[in-house]
């Protein structure tokens, strides 16, 4: 891992970047919690300087690249990944990896060598775990991640654990696989910076531990379709799915708290959480692989100026590159799926995320906006933000206060019991915010005192958003 101070060993060769500890840290930290649990340090937000030993802190706020490999190790013991993972159902394995690129030890190998490699980046700074870091629940909790040269995007990045289960990747779902997702982040301007698949293999290519490795997993020299392979191969080791919850599904009654099965009530019941979050045997994470607005975006957006200037950007073509481009560099990101299908049902409309591990990913929505579980479950309660394309499904849900907090309670049940330690801090923490902050709530919507209607004729806001703020 490059530590801008000169070079360090990836474990496959090496890799420079003098420099990039200062680009990478241009901006200050935005550190909400930093406590230590133990042996492992949970925090929120890009880790601080100082608030790990030097060598396990990395560029961009993350944890660097080796200390992470060993904690992905500890995490996940070594296993025959040629066979399903032990959480999942061998039939449904079979249907999910493709046959191009079936599992074994070697691309497993390649696959984790490149995660970790910031030569990936143009600056030699960034890598796949600096946005997916294992400390911050393969995620960088930040709102929209940083890139190569301290470039901020305009989406918030999703977690790697679980991915496998997406029939589609990217919030906007503009590829179909783990595969064609990982070519597009080292050639983005604004993640690895390099300008074209040439340069990424380039800064690889006499690599002589990845050249042996490469041989033996695809039987090839460095190249990037088989890159793209290798790292699918790994991020499909990424399963974390033995929470409480599923050991309360199991039959231990005492797995979880009364608050957390009240709330497992109304997930399935009044929250109607389950309508885009169903859990069962072939769908484990909890989505329904669609993409609906729910009205985050719909605040602060004109979403039929933004389509108009999105088809005029998208005419002369240039596909999901272009798309790429366009989702994290302006204000078109806004129109999600959109930008992908050019149909104006899919205006304003992102991929459900998977419910799993949701209490060690925020902040959370595409674009980070909210930073507590509260504020979701206040953005659902009262309907979202009307605008002409919101999702049917989305309407004022009348939950009381002691409901919401039943509700939230579930959420973090579902965390794997590997990241315990990070999920109590974090759910002590959201508590501390949330009793001091809730912007997204408004009573008046959500009891339907007052109709979303009513507003728009009368020309107002949110009718009790500021009423709420800093309220209990």
């Amino acid at each position: 891992m490059t530590t801008g101070t000169g070079t360090r060993s990836t474990g496959t060769g090496t890799s420079t970047g003098k420099g990039s500890r200062r680009a990478g840290r241009s901006r200050a930290p935005r550190v909400v919690l930093l406590l230590a649990v133990g042996a492992v340090v949970v925090a929120f937000g890009p880790h601080p300087e100082g608030s790990l030993p030097s060598e396990e802190l990395g560029d961009h706020g993350a944890m660097a690249m080796d200390a992470q490999r060993d904690r992905v190790r500890e995490l996940l013991p070594q296993r025959d990944v040629t066979l399903p993972p032990p959480e999942v159902d061998a039939e449904l394995w079979e249907f999910l990896v493709p046959g191009d690129n079936a599992m074994n030890a070697e691309r497993v190998a390649l696959g984790e060598a490149l995660y970790f490699d910031v030569r990936l980046s143009r600056d030699g700074t960034v890598a796949c775990a600096t946005c997916h870091d294992v400390s911050r629940g393969f995620t960088d909790q930040r709102p929209v991640s940083e890139g190569a040269g301290g470039a901020l995007g305009r989406r918030n990045a999703p977690t790697t654990m679980n991915a496998f289960f997406y029939q589609s990747l990217f919030l906007d779902g503009r590829v179909p696989s783990l595969e064609s997702q990982a070519g597009f982040p080292p050639i983005n301007s604004v993640e690895g910076g390099h300008p074209d698949r040439a340069s990424v293999i380039a800064a690889i290519a006499d690599d002589p531990k990845l050249q042996q490795m490469f041989r033996a997993a695809y039987g090839s020299e460095p190249n990037y379709e088989d890159m793209e392979r290798a790292i699918a191969a790994y991020e499909r080791t990424l399963v974390f799915m033995d929470s409480p919850l599923d050991a309360f599904l199991a039959g231990q009654s005492d797995a979880i708290s009364d608050s957390a099965k009240r709330g497992w009530a109304l997930y399935n019941g009044k929250a109607r959480c389950v309508g885009c979050h169903q859990i069962f045997t072939s769908n484990s994470i909890g989505t329904d692989n669609l993409f609906h607005n729910i009205g985050v975006a719909a605040r602060t957006q004109n979403f039929e100026q933004l389509a108009d200037q999105a088809l005029e950007a998208l005419r002369e073509g240039g596909g999901a590159e272009a798309v790429d481009e366009l989702a994290l560099k302006t204000n078109l990101s806004e129109l999600g799926r959109f930008l992908v299908t050019k149909d104006r049902a899919d205006i304003g409309a992102f991929k459900t995320q998977g419910i799993r591990n949701v209490g060690v990913t925020a902040p959370y929505m595409h674009d980070g906006s909210m930073r507590t579980l509260w504020d979701v479950m206040d953005h659902y309660n009262k309907g979202g933000e009307a605008n002409p394309f919101l999702d049917g499904g989305i309407e004022p849900l009348a939950l009381s206060e002691q409901e919401i907090d039943d509700v939230v309670a579930l959420l973090f049940s579902m965390t794997d019991r590997r990241f315990a330690e990070q999920n109590q801090a974090e759910l002590e923490q959201q508590r501390t915010i949330a009793a001091e902050r809730r912007p997204f709530r408004d009573e008046a919507l959500a009891m339907r005192r007052t109709l979303p209607f009513e507003q728009r004729v009368m020309g107002g806001g949110s009718a009790g958003a500021s009423a709420e703020e800093g309220s209990e």
